[in-house]
């Protein structure tokens, strides 16, 4: 990796740290807006995942249209809108309605950023150094939601939740205008098409196809935990003595923290796909993270070091195998119809992104006050175990890809 591409790595990462200031930045006000709003579970993890729709509405088309037009145009306008609709929500939600209309409004500018800002990645680096850069690039993003977390629920104790999202977006018209210079004489890369066109590299791709579905599983597990993480501790907290107000303050730091952890662990296993294959780094990390799916909830209320020990190592695993997925579709689909394939697998991981928090509060709801042992409350645990149940579907879907013959073309043959 040179110094040049480095340096330039590193002011998209800039960028991308400040535009994520508003990603879940509604996770760290979630519980003062259910009673503030008088809000079933159900009904606040709908405005998590109208966010989600947002994304999946504008992802797929902005993604796709990166093929033909101009990205800096499609990144920049994106970011605008993202923070328009985050400011927006700050002046004028006062319920459940208003809410879901202008989190889906900041969903839809989030949609134009990431997708296209991997494919400027994917197109400067080598397929051999193509891991790690497209790792760091997503732990900038894991950062900045852990920011997002952090500092809203930090203002928010100090100054309420609407000026904190106030300042969120007053991040992303930040980190709009510090990627001018990212597009500094940017050319994209030439658009070499297959003769197999549209319908062959990216719908009849069955290598592509699953690679994109092991990318859905993972989509499932982690945003149902990011969504939840911050009302679980505010949950644990308050069941542990502590007050309303403080608990959901330091519920959002902690969520922050564990999130954050994931900006470590995708660099790490960026570069380790690259020397010891894409399906096996990601079949071994989403096995692991499955498996505190499974239990994590169940820890609600029994011992706070134990629980956030295991957080720590759960915020670590459930985004390290995120950049692996996006590195190994750059490599099985010709370089003209990437923006489509990473279209498609928007489409596919958001739309299982953004149901997952819903299916995780109606889990919530219709659990509620269930004790199968005294102290310890099922509905976190049964809620957990949802998503570890999806995230199993992905090492199968990697075990099925590392049998296909295209998969050696991957990680110069690691697969």
């Amino acid at each position: 990796m040179s110094s040049q591409n480095t340096r330039w790595l590193m002011l998209l990462c800039s960028c991308q740290l400040l535009i994520m200031l508003v990603f879940i930045n509604y996770s760290a006000v979630l519980p003062i807006l259910r009673q503030e709003w008088r809000m079933s579970n159900t009904q606040a993890g709908m405005i998590f995942s109208v966010y989600q729709l947002g994304y999946i509405a504008s992802g797929v088309l902005l993604s796709t249209l990166t093929d033909r037009f101009n990205t800096k145009l499609i990144f920049i306008t994106a970011a605008l809108c993202s923070a328009t609709g985050n400011l927006l929500f700050a002046l004028y939600a006062h319920d459940f309605t208003s809410g879901m209309l202008l989190r889906g409004l900041t969903g839809i500018g989030m949609g134009g950023t990431y997708m296209p800002g991997l494919k400027l990645v994917a197109e400067r680096f080598e397929p051999s150094t193509r891991g790690k850069a497209i790792g760091i690039y997503v732990g900038s993003l894991v950062m900045g939601a852990s920011l997002s977390l952090a500092v809203t629920g930090w203002l928010t104790g100090i100054y309420g939740w609407r000026t904190a999202f106030m300042a969120c977006s007053a991040g992303v018209f930040a980190g709009a205008a510090l990627s001018l210079p990212v597009f500094k004489g940017y050319r994209p890369a030439p658009r070499r098409t297959s003769n197999a066109g549209y319908g062959g590299e990216v719908i009849r791709n069955r290598p592509a196809l699953l690679m994109i579905m092991g990318y859905g599983a993972h989509m499932w597990e982690m945003y149902g935990m990011r969504s939840w993480l911050a009302p679980f501790f505010a949950a644990a907290l308050i069941g542990w003595g502590v007050e309303s107000g403080q608990a959901t303050a330091l519920a959002s730091t902690i969520a922050a923290v564990l999130v954050g952890i994931g900006a470590f662990s995708t660099a790490i296993t960026g570069t380790l796909s690259d020397r010891f294959g894409r399906t096996a780094t990601i079949g071994t990390v989403m096995l692991a993270s499955a498996s505190l799916s499974f239990c994590f909830g169940w820890l609600i209320n029994t011992n706070l070091w134990l629980t956030l020990a295991i957080g720590i190592l759960y915020g670590y695993l459930i985004v390290a195998e995120s950049p692996v997925f996006s590195t190994g579709l750059t490599e099985l689909v010709a370089p003209g119809y990437l923006g489509a394939a990473m279209g498609l697998q928007s489409l596919i991981g958001y739309t299982l992104g953004m149901v997952s928090p819903t299916v995780f509060g109606w889990f919530l709801d219709i659990c509620r006050g269930w004790e199968p042992l005294p102290g310890i409350r099922g509905e976190w645990g049964v809620a957990f175990t949802s998503l570890g149940a999806g995230a199993l579907a992905g090492p199968v879907f990697m075990w099925l890809l590392r049998r296909t013959p295209e998969s050696s073309v991957m990680a110069g043959g690691r697969q």
